[in-house]
């Protein structure tokens, strides 16, 4: 019965009754979420009908080309969030400046960084897509936000997830304590308590990497994969599988369910850019939802959620997934000696023939 399941409002209200203090900002602003996340969902499931399948024409600050539905979900997110009076201020992948709240509409005492549709390029081929969201507190309720307002740590996140647009809609949040997926019932409209405290296995035997890149790793990645690639009869002493989607929200939900492990390290392909993913938008709200779910988010060298930003679109190196996995990427990564000028050479990786002793 209708009665005996959580909608995602009713779940909001109860986690806020924990909390006399609340002043219901926060459950308006992630319902407003949900609500762009349902629009967005019913343009996809409809895109080869209404004309919004295909490019852009345009290319964003990301110096990627837009989709049509990019433009469509960047403006969906706008729209339903720009009104309420719980926001300073947004940043998303498709705007080069922060969003400022129209002038009609009140300012509030939150912040939102979305990155509204991740994995564009999977649409034309009929593949899973989602958003991604992260909410931060304003430094200075109740006025413009400007762009340094948005570069806090991770650990500063309030409240993250995402929403995946598949064979189901489901939108994977938390608050802060832990991590619970919310089905789309499409006749209802309503979002409703499928999954509660998701929990990552501590192991897994499976990983999602780009191998047309492993010329461009660092030894450490190399020897992680590789002994992966050895199988039961390597060091490892167990097959492992390898999946790959082009999409972030794709993979992790895919290791929310499942386990494993994910790897977008950083590599020489680019100098100029330390990574692929972005920090603000993707990275944090991801490693936010993977450590509450007992798992662990690092570049290889750092924990994702300590990392300092430096600009709205910084990109960064990006390993996350079950502890176990994680902590042994890191552990290479502690043990690998680079060249003094930062870079490595791909002919000469961790216990190779010509490893160095210095």
């Amino acid at each position: 019965m209708l009665t005996d399941r959580t909608t995602l409002t009713r779940f909001l209200i109860e986690e806020r009754r924990r909390h006399p203090d609340s002043s219901g900002e926060l459950n308006s602003l992630i319902l407003d979420v949900a609500l762009a996340c349902k629009a967005i969902s019913q343009r996809i499931a409809s895109g080869a009908l209404t004309g919004v399948l295909g490019g852009a024409g345009v290319v964003n600050v990301q110096g990627e080309q837009q989709q049509k539905l990019d433009v469509v979900a960047n403006d969906v997110f706008l729209r339903a969030n720009e009104w309420g009076g719980q926001l300073a201020g947004m940043v998303s992948e498709e705007l080069d400046d922060p969003y400022p709240i129209p002038p009609e509409y009140p300012r509030g005492k939150y912040l939102l960084a979305f990155d509204p549709l991740d994995g564009s390029s999977n649409i034309d081929v009929n593949v899973a897509v989602g958003s991604i969201f992260s909410i931060l507190r304003a430094p200075t309720p109740g006025v413009d936000a400007t762009a340094a307002d948005f570069l806090q740590p991770g650990t500063e996140q309030v409240a993250a997830g995402y929403a995946i647009y598949g064979p189901a809609t489901q939108l994977v949040l938390t608050v802060g304590t832990g991590v619970h997926a919310f089905t789309l019932d499409p006749e209802l409209g309503e979002f409703f308590l499928t999954g509660q405290n998701l929990r990552l296995s501590t192991s897994t035997s499976e990983y999602a990497v780009n191998s047309s890149n492993r010329r461009f790793w660092e030894p450490a990645v190399r020897r992680y994969i590789d002994e992966c690639l050895a199988g039961a009869t390597g060091p490892r002493e167990k097959d492992f599988n390898m999946r790959w989607v082009a999409s972030l929200v794709v993979e992790t939900h895919r290791i929310l369910t499942r386990g494993g492990v994910f790897l977008y390290p950083r590599d020489s392909k680019d100098p100029d850019k330390p990574g692929r993913l972005r920090l603000l938008y993707e990275a944090n709200p991801i490693a936010l939802l993977i450590e509450q779910a007992g798992g662990l988010a690092s570049t290889g060298r750092e924990r994702i959620l300590d990392v300092a930003p430096s600009a709205l679109h910084q990109r960064i190196a990006f390993i996350f997934g079950s502890r176990d996995e994680v902590a042994r990427i890191v552990d290479y990564h502690a043990e690998t000696a680079e060249e003094p000028d930062g870079q490595w050479s791909p002919l000469f990786g961790l216990r190779g023939l010509y490893r160095s002793t210095t």
